[in-house]
């Protein structure tokens, strides 16, 4: 993560928020399950698409996930296709989760 991004959890929202020059980002989590997490939607301010921002919130999520021992789901696109691309997260996947629709 790019040093003037910071990523913040704020579990009260079931949310990680990422701030940079100004401009906000966030990654919204869901608990449908005990020992469960579904990240449900991610947002990215277009001043800090193709930054690494969205990239910074994914892994913020996912690491912390990993350090909670959690299970995870992606309803959100942008998870479910970077946890398809990074490899070192799919053992993290749900197996239980319900089936989604493929990502376009």
């Amino acid at each position: 993560m790019p040093a003037s991004m910071h990523v913040e959890h704020q579990s009260e929202d079931q949310t990680f928020y990422l701030t940079a020059h100004g401009y906000e980002g966030e990654l919204a989590y869901s608990r449908p399950a005990g020992g469960v997490v579904d990240f449900q939607h991610t947002f990215v301010d277009e001043h800090l698409r193709g930054k690494g921002a969205a990239e910074a919130l994914a892994r913020a999520g996912l690491d912390w996930a990993r350090a909670e021992g959690l299970r995870v789901r992606t309803g959100c696109p942008y998870m479910r296709k970077f946890v398809e691309q990074h490899q070192e997260y799919q053992e993290l996947l749900d197996p239980n989760a319900p089936e989604t629709e493929a990502v376009d």
